[in-house]
């Protein structure tokens, strides 16, 4: 209902209906006061305060501090089950950490065997190709050196005969006279005797 300012303003008469709040005066009753705060309500009052403090807390009590305390407890039975998981991982790691580990070293030891013995079969291998080739160029060199020797013989023996052939042949061109082989020959062999003594 619309209230205009005169009418608001006029007091309204005992158990008349005051129109803002709609509630009608009593006579006696004072006016102003806070309705919490009048003596005349307070038994009434304290008595659904106790009625209400302890429907609140058979609630609390009954209802909610279990549901609070079960998911607390909840939660805790998770926390230590995760925490038993978590320790059980570790350990799990830890443990293929140790056989990786175990492993990476007895890979390296068999690399490092393999790798010497590899090693020291191409040693021995290139040792015997060596001795091969150096056996093979000592005979090369010995029958090389035969060759020589056969051919210096040889060369030697042909010289003489060379020797004689070419002073009969200047004895001829300088005096003109057809000389004797076998003098050329002696002649050679006095000298090469000669030359040796």
């Amino acid at each position: 209902m619309f209230v205009t300012p005169a009418y608001a303003e006029t007091a309204p008469a005992a158990g008349e209906v005051h129109t803002e709040t709609g509630v009608a005066h009593e006579a006696g009753h004072e006016t102003g006061v806070f309705p919490p705060f009048d003596h005349t309500t307070f038994p009434s009052q304290l008595l659904w305060l106790a009625i209400t403090f302890g429907l609140f807390y058979l609630l609390m009590q009954k209802v909610i501090v279990p549901q609070i305390g079960g998911i607390l407890e909840n939660r805790h039975d998770r926390i230590a089950q995760d925490l038993d998981e978590a320790a059980r991982l570790k350990g799990d790691a830890d443990a293929a950490i140790a056989t990786y580990e175990k492993e990476l070293a007895d890979a390296k030891s068999k690399a490092g065997a393999i790798a010497s013995k590899a090693r020291d079969e191409a040693q021995a291998k290139a040792d015997a190709e060596r001795s091969a080739l150096e056996a093979s160029l000592a005979e090369k060199l010995a029958a090389a050196e035969a060759s020589i020797a056969e051919i210096k013989a040889k060369a030697f023996n042909d010289v003489g005969t060379i020797a004689a052939e070419t002073a009969a042949t200047i004895v001829d061109e300088l005096i003109g006279v057809s000389g004797n082989q076998a003098d050329a020959t002696a002649a050679v062999a006095g000298l090469s005797m000669g030359k040796g003594a």
